[in-house]
C-alpha cells in the first residue's frame, strides 16, 4: 500500500506498506500471509472477485491486536499515519474526524477489495499532464485525487475517500472556458473582492447554461415539426458551437502567459504556507461538499489555481480554505513488485489451487 505524507508535507514522496505476500512453491503449492498488524506476517487468503478486482482475508486476526488494548492501537496507528501523538492536537473537531478514520479504516481488519486503477488518457492539449496528485483536506489529511480532462473541463476524481466525501466522487470540477483575472497582489488579499470576481463568474455561467438549454429546446422542437431534419440550422449550430470552443480554448491559451504573483486572501486557511507565491493561470470551478457519512452533498463556487505542472491548488469558497495538490511521481514499484502479467497470472494459480 502507498500511503501519502503526512499532513500536510504534499511534496514529501509516498511511503511504502506491505499488506501480503504470495508465496508461489514446488508441487504447485502456494500460501498467502498478511502483513498487518505487530506480530509478523501470518495465515491470509486471497480470491478473484471479477476482472481487475480481487480481495484479501486475514484469517489470523488476532495478530492484529495490541495487549494494550484500542487505546494503544489508536496510539500506534495515529504516529504511524499521521506522524503525531494525540496530545499534538489540539482542535477539538479534528481530533473527533481523526477517530472517526481510525473507526472505519480498523473495522475491516485488512479484509480488502482492490480495483486496478485505470489512468486518465493524456493529450497534447491538456493544461497539465493528467495523473494522481497528494491534495490537502483540512482535518482530513491528506488524500489522493486523480486529475482529468475532459474538452473544455478539468476533473478532479477522489482515490482515497473520508467520511464526509468517499472515494470515486468528483471532489473539484474545472471550467476551462472560464478562466479568471485574479485582481492586483494587495486587493487578492481582500477576500471579498476575490468573491466578487467568482460569484460574477458563476452567475454568467449559470446564464450561458439556461440558454444552451433553451436552445436545445428549441432545436428539438423544430425537428419535431418538420418532416425531415433540416441540414442548414444544424450545420449552423454545430459550426458555432465549435467557434465558441475554439474561441474559448484560444482565450484560455492567450491568458496562460507568465507567472503572476499569488497570495491566498485573508481569512482563507491553509494547511500548508508553504504554497507558490506565483501562479500561471486561474479557472473557475466547483467543489463538492457533504455533512458526514456524505449527507446533503452540493457543488459549491470555488477558484483553481495552477502554479506549474506539478502542482495546483483550490480555493473552496464557502469554506473560506485552500487545498494545495502535489504530483505523485512514484512509479507504484518496488524491486521485489512482480509486473501486472505477472501478478494476473499468480491470481489465476492461486485461485485454480482453491477450486
Amino acid at each position: 500500500m502507498y500511503l501519502p505524507p503526512h499532513d500536510p508535507h504534499v511534496d514529501d514522496p509516498m511511503r511504502f506498506k506491505p499488506l501480503f505476500r504470495i508465496h508461489l512453491m514446488e508441487r504447485k503449492c502456494a500460501t498467502v500471509e498478511c502483513m498487518y498488524g505487530h506480530k509478523g506476517p501470518h495465515n491470509g487468503h486471497i480470491q478473484i472477485v471479477k476482472k481487475d478486482e480481487f480481495s484479501t482475508k486475514c484469517n489470523q486476526t488476532d495478530h492484529h491486536r495490541m495487549s494494550g488494548g484500542r487505546q494503544e492501537e489508536f496510539r500506534t496507528w495515529l504516529r504511524e499515519e499521521w506522524g503525531r501523538t494525540l496530545e499534538d492536537i489540539f482542535h477539538e473537531h479534528m481530533q473527533e474526524l481523526i477517530l472517526m478514520k481510525f473507526i472505519y479504516t480498523s473495522q475491516y481488519d485488512n479484509c480488502l477489495t482492490y480495483r486496478r486503477i485505470y489512468l486518465p488518457p493524456s493529450s497534447p492539449d491538456d493544461l497539465i499532464k493528467p495523473g494522481l496528485f497528494k491534495g490537502t483536506y483540512g482535518s482530513h489529511g491528506l488524500e489522493i485525487v486523480m486529475l482529468s480532462f475532459h474538452g473544455k473541463k478539468a476533473k478532479g476524481t477522489k482515490i482515497t475517500g473520508d467520511p464526509n466525501i468517499p472515494a470515486g466522487q468528483q471532489t473539484v470540477e474545472i471550467d476551462l472556458a472560464h478562466p479568471l483575472q485574479l485582481p492586483d497582489i494587495e486587493n487578492l488579499r481582500d477576500f471579498s473582492e476575490l468573491s466578487r470576481i467568482v460569484l460574477e463568474v458563476q452567475e454568467q455561467v449559470r446564464r450561458e447554461e439556461q440558454e444552451q438549454e433553451h436552445r436545445q429546446e428549441e432545436e428539438d422542437r423544430s425537428q419535431q415539426a418538420a418532416s425531415q431534419p433540416a441540414a442548414k440550422p444544424l450545420g449552423g449550430e454545430g459550426a458555432e458551437g465549435e467557434e465558441t470552443a475554439a474561441g474559448a480554448e484560444g482565450t484560455t491559451q492567450d491568458k496562460a502567459p507568465a507567472s503572476q504573483p499569488f497570495v491566498l486572501p485573508m481569512g482563507v486557511i491553509s494547511r500548508n504556507e508553504d504554497y507558490p507565491r506565483t501562479c500561471r493561470i486561474c479557472f473557475y470551478g466547483t467543489g463538492l461538499i457533504a455533512g458526514h457519512g456524505f449527507t446533503s452533498p452540493e457543488r459549491t463556487p470555488g477558484v483553481f489555481v495552477l502554479f506549474d505542472d506539478d502542482r495546483f491548488g483550490f480555493i473552496w469558497l464557502e469554506l473560506k480554505s485552500f487545498s494545495l495538490y502535489s504530483r505523485i511521481k512514484v512509479s507504484f514499484q518496488n524491486a521485489e513488485a512482480p509486473s501486472r502479467e505477472a501478478f494476473d497470472e499468480m491470481l489465476k494459480n492461486i485461485q485454480s489451487l482453491a477450486t
